[in-house]
């Protein structure tokens, strides 16, 4: 492997950063977005039985806040469940909107490393042909150089498809389970509400 490093010349310096960023962020990802951790199963459920037996305080509410991103969604609607149903619906989606907001963290970045992988391999590719032509001079062709720009040329572009590949399939991989957690947030939140202004009628 060090010797393909060094086949390949400095530009896949920048390759390999970028190939440790994108495997610690898919990493933190993969261990942060869980169904479990995001929407537990049973917390609305929780949450209901909370309101009906009327024992909100600050103490409850706080402790649901620190649950999950879904407890800090119902926590919004928990302190406001006197308020009109237009308040306690518009502070659910002000913190829905910082919770959704949390749930992309990184993937920008997870994203731009995929686009910029092959970019950062094209680089190392025209390095690699300036050191081809570099190898001609007046007296012929220099066949060590000449090896060493292929080389350059050649690892920067697969290394830079490697690194593009699974950094893009993961990225449209969080994005979709983001999408779907928002979802899921946003069908529980409705129906906290609904529960809460029933239960007044």
């Amino acid at each position: 492997m060090l010797a393909i490093i060094q086949a390949a010349g400095w530009p896949i310096y920048l390759l390999l950063i970028a190939s440790f960023v994108a495997m610690v962020l898919i990493v933190e990802r993969l261990l942060y977005l869980r169904r479990s951790r995001i929407l537990p199963s049973t917390l609305l459920d929780e949450v209901v039985r909370v309101f009906y037996n009327g024992k909100i305080n600050p103490d409850i509410i706080s402790r649901l806040e620190q649950n999950s991103p879904l407890g800090r969604v119902l926590a919004a609607g928990l302190r406001n469940v006197n308020a009109p149903r237009e308040v306690m619906k518009e502070s659910i989606e002000e913190a829905g909107r910082g919770t959704a907001h949390e749930l992309e963290r990184f993937l920008t970045t997870l994203g731009t490393i995929a686009t910029l992988a092959p970019l950062m391999g094209l680089f190392g590719t025209v390095v690699g042909m300036i050191e081809i032509f570099g190898a001609q001079n007046a007296t012929g062709t220099n066949p060590a150089q000449l090896a060493h720009g292929i080389s350059v040329a050649l690892y920067n572009t697969g290394f830079g498809l490697a690194i593009a590949m699974p950094a893009l399939v993961f990225y449209r991989h969080f994005r979709a389970l983001v999408d779907s957690f928002i979802v899921d947030m946003e069908q529980q939140a409705v129906k906290f509400v609904d529960t809460v202004h029933n239960g007044r009628k």
